[in-house]
């Protein structure tokens, strides 16, 4: 069997290795069983032992057309077996005395011009644990002594061998390659982290030593433009890896600001003469991903495990000992930078609802000082004296504004992301991850349409696309149980058939509703008996309106428009300003009324207030409702008595502009625009809209008509019984459809009307 031999490499880049002449290779395939290698010369090689009746000496073989090993001949191999180490047997996922199939390799009619690696990652760590030591070993050495024991060789990403440097045996992952054409070495070649990708080790290779998953390999390196050997995110990882939707922008800023600047080499970060950022603080609604973030992260970091702390169990009865506990946290961080300055490893503490124990200095009034202390020792420790380059504090909250202020500025938690609702992009994203497995395993039904479904889940956070998805999966489960009707039986056939379809969904949806989103209950309430345009004014109110949310919606200038609706009571000022809204088909429509807030403390209404503005600048087109607003300040006619506290946060709300990105509309409606005057808030007010009541008999017509009350005859006579009677009117339209159906349900509708509206 003629095979080809390795090639020889020249000493000089950019000359060419004659490739073997592959015209008479017998490339047939071969079964041979998996022995153990014969000795620590082979194993330490990272070559496969063969018997010379089996394959020619010194080639490369192909095990089951993916890993690819150099032969060495041995006489302790038996011939129809082939001797693998450990590692080798590791990689391949090989038992002893498994059958594998092998043949001749030819790498360069498998890669092309690209068959020889530019640079080669390598995980690094002991062998055994025990015999680990403290000893800095240099990199160029390694790779010297690497090159020396394997010039010449295949290797691919993930690849395990063994290399003995010194006496001491150390385990080597592949962690990535970069194969490239020796004849064009200004041309990058793509870097690969899979199997498929193979390259031959050259002397020219460049080869990087990074720390292995132990992180107990302590490297240096006289090359200051080295990378450096442990670095924080894995070559491998992906964004998608991390199965959250949606953030794609939020995680690049989180990587450009907080880790990129830590797998640069030392020597090029401290010629930039900065640090590396030491707290980043992500911020946002309920379930949109932030505790979701903290428990994956570990995924696409090549360091120590983080240290995940629920905020509440740091604080303790005992004296002294919350302090204590945080201290705790930073205790190994402290004691491995002292120990190796700038090549220590990344230490990372994750706080979820920080602000629960971060709390403002001052404003917990329970006179204990435990919680303005706790503040103090993470403060000192993050950006204290005694500074620490080798930590990274990750905090969670859903309220920033109580987090104490000195926690948030450059030094602390200098980097602040705000992690938002999704947008359709990102809420498809979310539903093609949360859906994955029942799509992989054909329990879907072809009917579902993921991109309707991200279109009609407006203002849905990431827990609650996800609670969807469980309510979509309930309502087909219970499509084959009968709960109810006799035992309760599964047939196997009906189980066989399940699949969650469209209709599963949509019942979904009516019971999985976003707590940011549309309080339609409430304002179809307003607008329960429809909209009548009794006149050209209501047409010409509902026509401004469109105009206004027109205006929030395109305008780069007006993210912030602010209306009051007055007008006599029972007037529609209310139903107007919900239909409008309603009619804008924004994802975020809010009511404040006096109703939701009726009982409750001064102080329990204006953080209601409050509350409520936050929300609505978390979405990017809002509605806000403000119903009855000389109510909602407590305003009696007697003593002309009010809440200058409530007013004031409602004067200052309607003049803050929402964040960057956020627009808001703001419609708010009174019955007293004298009181207003008098409290001096229609400044706050961009435009005004002036509500009338109904004064004429064709309008008064036009609502019976629209109201289907009596036929022509009837209305006829009522409305000339009215014109005899003065014919003049002046009453809201409130009163007239309460007297309209009051009318209906009486014996003689005709006069009771007339006598109510007389």
């Amino acid at each position: 069997m003629d095979m080809f031999k390795l090639p020889t490499f020249g000493k000089v880049m950019g000359s060419h290795p004659t490739p073997p002449d592959m015209s008479n290779v017998d490339q047939r395939p071969r079964n041979l069983a998996v022995v153990n290698c014969p000795n620590n010369s082979y194993a330490l090689a990272n070559v496969a032992a063969v018997s010379p009746s089996d394959f020619p000496d010194n080639i490369y073989l192909v095990v089951d057309n993916l890993f690819v090993f150099t032969t060495r001949h041995s006489s302790e191999v038996a011939p129809g077996t082939i001797g693998f180490n450990g590692n080798q047997r590791s990689w391949g996922g090989w038992s002893l005395n498994q059958e594998v199939q092998c043949r001749a390799f030819d790498l360069f009619r498998y890669s092309g011009k690209q068959s020889y690696l530019g640079t080669l990652d390598l995980e690094i760590s002991f062998r055994s644990r025990g015999k680990a030591v403290n000893t800095p070993f240099d990199q160029d050495e390694l790779a010297n002594v690497f090159v020396k024991n394997f010039e010449s060789q295949i290797f691919s990403a993930t690849q395990y061998l063994i290399m003995d440097f010194k006496g001491m045996y150390f385990d080597l992952k592949v962690r990535s390659i970069q194969a490239i054409d020796l004849g064009d070495v200004e041309v990058s070649g793509k870097v690969s982290t899979g199997i498929e990708a193979k390259g031959i080790l050259t002397k020219q290779t460049q080869i990087n030593f990074f720390k292995g998953r132990d992180g107990l390999v302590n490297l240096k390196s006289s090359n200051s433009l080295r990378p450096r050997s442990d670095a924080v995110i894995r070559s491998d990882f992906k964004f998608e890896d991390l199965g959250v939707g949606g953030l794609d922008k939020e995680f690049t800023k989180i990587f450009r600001r907080a880790f990129a600047s830590r797998i640069f080499p030392p020597a090029v970060i401290e010629k930039l003469g900065i640090t590396h950022v030491k707290g980043l603080l992500l911020f946002g609604p309920p379930g949109t991903g932030k505790t979701l973030i903290a428990r994956k992260i570990g995924k696409m970091l090549n360091a120590k495990e983080p240290k995940i702390v629920n905020g509440p169990e740091i604080l303790s009865k005992y004296v002294g000992s919350s302090e204590e506990n945080i201290r705790n946290l930073f205790k190994d961080a402290e004691a491995e930078y002292k120990a190796k300055g700038d090549d220590s490893s990344l230490h990372i503490i994750i706080f979820d609802e920080l602000d629960s124990v971060f709390k403002q200095r001052g404003s917990r009034g329970d006179g204990t000082g435990v919680g303005d202390n706790v503040v103090n020792q993470l403060l000192a420790k993050m950006d204290g004296v005694d500074q620490l380059n080798n930590i990274l504090v990750i905090g969670m909250t859903n309220r920033k504004d109580l987090i104490d202020n000195a926690l948030l500025r450059p030094g602390r938690f200098e980097v602040q992301v705000e992690i938002h609702l999704p947008d359709e992009a990102g809420r498809l994203q979310i539903f093609e991850i949360q859906t994955k497995k029942m799509r992989e395993n054909n329990m879907m039904d072809g009917d579902v349409n993921l991109a309707e479904l991200a279109a009609l889940t407006k203002n849905f956070s990431g827990a609650e696309i996800e609670g969807l998805v469980k309510s979509a999966s309930s309502f087909a489960i219970n499509k084959t149980v009968n709960i109810g009707k006799g035992a309760t039986k599964l047939n196997p056939k009906d189980i066989a058939k399940l699949k969650v379809t469209r209709s599963d969904f949509l019942n979904a949806l009516k019971e999985v509703t976003p707590a940011f989103g549309i309080s339609e209950e409430d304002l179809k309430t307003c607008v329960e008996g429809g909209m009548i345009a009794f006149s050209e004014r209501v047409n010409g109110i509902l026509k401004n309106g469109g105009r206004y949310v027109r205006q929030v919606r395109q305008s780069e200038k007006s993210r912030l428009v602010s209306l009051l609706i007055h007008g006599p009571p029972g007037s529609g000022k209310t139903a107007l300003a919900a239909a409008i809204a309603l009619k804008s088909e924004f994802p975020f429509i809010r009511l404040i009324s006096p109703t939701e807030i009726s009982g409750m403390s001064e102080s329990a209404k204006i953080a209601y207030i409050d509350n409520t503005f936050r929300d609505a600048y978390k979405s990017p087109l809002n509605i806000l409702v403000i119903d009855s607003i000389e109510t909602l300040v407590d305003w009696v006619p007697i003593g002309l008595r009010f809440s200058n506290n409530i007013l004031q946060v409602l004067k200052v709300a309607l003049g803050h502009k929402p964040p960057e990105g956020r627009r808001l509309l703001i419609m708010t409606t009174t019955s007293k625009y004298s009181v207003l005057q008098q409290m001096d808030i229609l400044s706050c007010f961009d435009n005004e809209i002036a509500v009338p009541n109904i004064t004429t008999l064709d309008e008064f017509n036009n609502i019976m008509i629209e109201s289907e009350f009596l036929d022509d005859a009837g209305r006829v006579t009522v409305i000339n019984s009215l014109a005899q009677l003065g014919g003049k009117l002046n009453i809201g339209i409130k009163k007239v459809l309460t007297n309209i159906e009051t009318a209906r349900h009486d014996d003689d509708p005709v006069n009771e009307i007339i006598e109510l509206m007389t």
